[in-house]
């Protein structure tokens, strides 16, 4: 069992992934549609969806499992970002679904989108329900200010 598996009480679920990132100063989550991570250890003021830098996973390294679960558009997608700044943990839950579009390939970055766009390798789920600029500013604070983030991502086959 690895240490995100404990953390999250998952052993042995091929539906779960878990990326983990650090904040950047330049982290403002102003984009409306899309959410990102980043192996990339920079970030530009630019970058205004980009959430966390230097992840230790990319969509390419997912379980085969997980990426084909994700291929399934009636299949849920939950998005869990836990934000630990020291003094207190901030968590926020994007909801999103699968597409049969999605390659999940990518081996620099991962994007959750509000739209139903998945013409890249790096789109982990459409149709969220929010974005960047819907985190919490007291999670999105404590990112600029370099805080620990822990993505959990989560399919949920339909029934």
């Amino acid at each position: 069992m690895s240490d995100a598996d404990a953390e999250t009480g998952d052993a042995d679920s091929a539906l779960v992934e878990v990326v983990r990132a650090v904040g950047h100063e330049n982290v403002t989550a102003e984009h409306a549609s899309t959410v990102e991570l980043t192996t990339d250890d920079w970030l530009t003021p630019a970058g205004d969806c980009i959430v966390g830098v230097e992840a230790d996973r990319t969509p390419r390294d997912f379980a085969p499992e997980f990426r084909e679960a994700c291929r399934d558009a009636a299949a849920t997608i939950e998005a869990t970002f836990v934000v630990d700044d020291g003094d207190e943990t901030h968590r926020e839950t994007i909801v999103g679904r699968g597409d049969p579009g999605l390659a999940l390939v990518d081996d620099r970055s991962m994007v959750g989108r509000t739209s139903d766009y998945t013409d890249d390798e790096r789109t982990i789920f459409v149709d969220g329900d929010g974005a960047a600029a819907d985190l919490d500013r007291d999670l999105v604070a404590a990112l600029a200010d370099g805080a620990n983030l822990t993505l959990r991502l989560e399919v949920i086959p339909a029934e």
